[in-house]
């Protein structure tokens, strides 16, 4: 039947007809909040290219973590920035690091709260690279027990999830034998499955202090023109027993995100990085769009493309506009 039987229009009338019908529904419970974690006390500093995300020290973290899980967001995801660096970035796996003393505080403040850790060393070495260096390149194979040794320690700390982001080939395997071997069984890989060499990555850079002293990560990382290549990297994770993927970043690879979703049944994450956070605070604050609908539209089509939760700094705002209880 066509029209005028046929009115598509009648389902948009009103707000609350669109509401009854929508395909795609966003709640708090979708979002996981990145979180920068420093050296300190009472440390809450602003990051100038991501207006209103902050580098907090262990104690302002927990306060700022009780009010993410009082708007109903289920877990954060932890960066962090280390008092020292060293070529083999010891302070990313040490059990008195930054990040796991973090996790043992925030674990012992709000233990229902999940928290995931980022693994990977670019915070953590003097290069600024994801993993040792060997003649100006990083070393694959002399990468994989540091970054299992960091996943054990986070594990051991009280890490809901690890979550490997460096790209390295075997990373999965090795981080599974090793949590295995250390008892941990239990601990899932949430795995950067597909990660691209990105230009969206600038502002976590300044935030995070993780920028490459030479070269770039485009070595290791994906190369953007590339899609099959993506599917042949989730398969391999998939293989090496990752419990749930990743894509990243979101908004610039809905494609590899909706391929992903018909392929595979694991859980699986997009990650709207700090760029497309930066591109749309600076647009809102320009007054060039109405940025809490651009932040709400840009998450639905996250979802509907097939993520089932979303890493997103736009998790605490996106939750109170969806009706969060703080």
């Amino acid at each position: 039947m066509t029209f005028p039987l046929v009115r598509m229009r009648r389902l948009r009338k009103t707000e609350a007809l669109r509401r009854l019908v929508a395909e795609t529904v966003l709640d708090p419970g979708d979002f996981i909040y990145p979180m920068f974690v420093c050296p300190g006390q009472d440390v809450c500093q602003p990051i100038g290219s991501m207006p209103g995300v902050n580098r907090y020290s262990i104690d302002a973290l927990v306060e700022e973590c009780r009010k993410v899980a009082d708007l109903g967001v289920p877990g954060v995801i932890l960066f962090g920035i280390p008092e020292k660096k060293d070529a083999l970035g010891t302070e990313g796996y040490s059990p008195n690091g930054i990040i796991a003393r973090a996790v043992r505080a925030v674990k012992k403040a709000l233990p229902g709260l999940i928290v995931i850790c980022d693994v990977c060393l670019c915070e953590y070495t003097s290069h600024g690279h994801c993993g040792v260096l060997d003649k100006g390149r990083v070393h694959n194979d002399a990468t994989l027990e540091l970054l299992a040794k960091a996943a054990v320690t986070y594990a051991k700390a009280g890490c809901d999830i690890v979550a490997p982001s460096d790209m390295m080939d075997g990373r999965v395997i090795e981080i599974r034998e090793g949590l295995d071997e250390a008892g941990l069984e239990e601990t899932p890989i949430l795995s950067y499955a597909a990660k691209y060499a990105s230009a969206f990555y600038g502002p976590f850079r300044e935030a995070a202090d993780s920028a490459p002293q030479e070269g770039d990560r485009k070595g290791y990382q994906m190369d953007p023109p590339n899609f099959r290549e993506a599917m042949r990297e989730v398969a391999l994770d998939v293989e090496e027993g990752a419990d749930m993927l990743m894509v990243k970043p979101a908004l610039p690879y809905l494609d590899v995100l909706a391929a992903v979703r018909a392929e595979y049944d694991h859980p699986l994450a997009a990650y709207q990085v700090s760029g497309e956070f930066a591109m749309i605070k600076a647009a809102g604050q320009m007054g060039w769009v109405d940025e809490e609908r651009v932040v709400l539209e840009s998450l639905t089509a996250i979802k509907r493309a097939g993520a089932d939760f979303i890493l997103t700094y736009f998790a605490l705002d996106a939750a109170r506009l969806l009706g969060g209880r703080a």
